[in-house]
């Protein structure tokens, strides 16, 4: 058995390694499939580990592979940071393999992926060592997975021509409505696989409810949704829950409980709350449950981050702002990775505490963040606004349609209700099921024909 190990160690040895480098080297089609993979830190000798580093570096700065020459030329002026040693065993190897025809190149080739796979999950079990230390269990996990997951994607792109029909079906961006007809009409019927979602709002102004409000819809369309709550307990959100789909107060759930299990028990899709305490999960953490769900075939559809800003960064930056936008670029690829839509929310600075629109520029801590989203929305509520129970939702980013547009809503805390009304009809801001009167409602619908006439925002 170990004389086995050791064969199987040796197959990968110097000899492999080098004709490898040789490979990526001079076979240009090969170098572009495997640079997917391989990293020049797999290499377990310094001067193979130069040589493919200037390779992928020449090919990155210039967009074309070396020839043979080139790097000739490369050798020759830009090694003065290496020492002599390396030095000498680079252009040692290169005359070697200048004159001479690889061996067995078909077994290089059908063996590279394996050898990449061996070293990730050698450097991975490296890093986890360190990671022990700290108790990070979660990003143990997500760092073994990755290396395991290294060379999966067997996807090689869309097809303009072949694929031409997809992008026409329905099911291409599978869409999960918001329940709001207005919003829904103009996303395209939803936020669709692989999309980020983002609410704007300032503290207290109802961004959680947003969340949960589009997070029961989805439950009630037969979707699964994950709900991390980054801020509040998991059984608070869970009568949110409640309240949203019942209809009943919040004050009044506790002595109906027979009957809001009755009317929550058939419900046909699936909702998951996961607590964490604030900024003690990431990215990797929330991946790493994901993962954990797929195993017990438990296939995710949509997946609410309350909320973005308060996860742990994976990386630590000087910049608070530069840590929020890879929090917002991870969230996305998360998106893209698992095929799930994501929604979150962001806090507004002070500019947007009591603004009768809330735009981008209001966003907290870093704008930047915006360019990533896909689908972006404020609330905006006003003193005089929580009065009658209203305010205002700005559309301000949408990658599937019109933004720039105004439309008002009624707001009732008491049950968890968010109503985005039809661009102004008075007859449907007085038809709601609000609490306040009709002349509350007037006046409501007064302010915003003073506001639209005063205004060059687009409210139609």
């Amino acid at each position: 058995m170990k004389f086995n190990e050791k064969a199987d160690f040796s197959r990968f040895g110097k000899s492999f390694q080098e004709s490898l480098c040789q490979l990526v080297l001079q076979d240009r089609p090969f170098a572009d499939q495997i640079s997917e993979v391989l990293d020049y830190s797999f290499f377990e000798l310094k001067y193979l580990q130069t040589f493919v580093r200037k390779i992928f570096s020449y090919r990155n700065k210039y967009g074309v592979h070396p020839s043979s020459k080139i790097m000739m030329t490369i050798l020759r002026s830009d090694l003065e940071n290496e020492t002599e040693i390396v030095q000498k065993q680079i252009r040692d190897y290169f005359a070697r393999i200048y004159e001479q025809e690889i061996q067995d190149s078909d077994y290089i080739k059908d063996t590279s992926l394996e050898f990449c796979k061996k070293q990730k999950l050698k450097e991975a079990m490296l890093k986890s060592v360190e990671l022990l230390q700290n108790s990070s269990f979660e990003e143990i996990a997500s760092t073994i997975n990755e290396a395991l997951r290294l060379g999966s994607d067997n996807n090689f792109g869309y097809d303009y021509l072949k694929d031409f029909e997809q992008r026409f079906l329905f099911k291409a961006r599978n869409p999960i409505a918001t329940g709001w007809k207005e919003m829904d009409n103009i996303v395209k019927d939803g936020l669709g696989k692989g999309e980020l979602g983002v609410v704007i709002a300032p503290t207290g102004a109802g961004k959680s409810m947003a969340l949960v409000h589009i997070g029961a819809q989805a439950v009630k369309a037969g979707k699964t949704v994950v709900y991390y709550t980054l801020e509040l307990q998991d059984t608070v959100v869970g009568t949110r829950f409640d309240s949203c789909i019942t209809g009943l107060p919040l004050n009044d759930l506790r002595p109906l409980k027979e009957e809001v299990f009755e009317m929550v028990k058939d419900l046909p899709g699936k909702l998951i709350i996961k607590e964490y305490p604030t900024r003690s999960a990431s990215t990797n953490t929330l991946k790493t449950h994901i993962e954990k769900l797929k195993n017990r075939d438990i296939h995710v559809d949509m997946v609410i981050v309350d909320y973005a800003d308060l996860l742990r960064p994976v990386n630590i930056r000087k910049e608070r702002r530069h840590e929020l936008e890879n929090l917002y670029e991870d969230l996305r690829g998360m998106a893209q990775e698992f095929k799930f839509c994501v929604w979150t929310a962001s806090q507004t600075n002070r500019s947007g505490l009591n603004s009768e629109i809330i735009t981008m520029e209001s966003i907290s801590e870093a704008f930047n963040k915006c360019f990533v989203a896909d689908f972006i929305f404020s609330i905006s509520r006003t003193i005089q606004d929580k009065a009658v129970n209203g305010g205002r939702v700005f559309v301000a980013k949408n990658r599937n349609g019109p933004d720039g547009i105004v439309f008002p809503i009624f707001m009732d805390t008491s049950n968890v209700c968010i109503k985005v009304l039809p661009q102004m009809a008075e007859e449907n801001l007085n038809g709601t099921n609000a609490p306040s009167s009709k002349e509350q409602s007037q006046v409501l619908y007064e302010k915003y024909k003073k506001f639209k006439k005063g205004s060059n925002v687009n409210v139609q």
